[in-house]
């Protein structure tokens, strides 16, 4: 199982927002950005303040994928 921040990554181009405008106007730290690039786990803080500066679902900024071994 792994986390795909992709959706994330779509919704900053069509807001036409880069990371650094998601990190000033959530109040992320840019170790926490970095996480998110790199797909790996955050904390819900991280997903909340996302998802407030965005105005958007949790689910319009992430999803679960599923390897086919498991």
């Amino acid at each position: 199982m792994a986390i795909s921040y992709r959706k994330l990554w779509k919704l900053l181009i069509d807001k036409d927002m880069k990371k650094k405008d998601l990190r000033l106007a959530s109040g992320i730290s840019t170790n926490a950005l970095a996480k998110l690039g790199k797909n790996e786990r955050v904390t819900t803080d991280v997903l909340e303040k996302v998802c407030i500066a965005l105005k958007c679902d949790v689910g319009d900024i992430m999803e679960v994928t599923i390897d086919d071994e498991e």
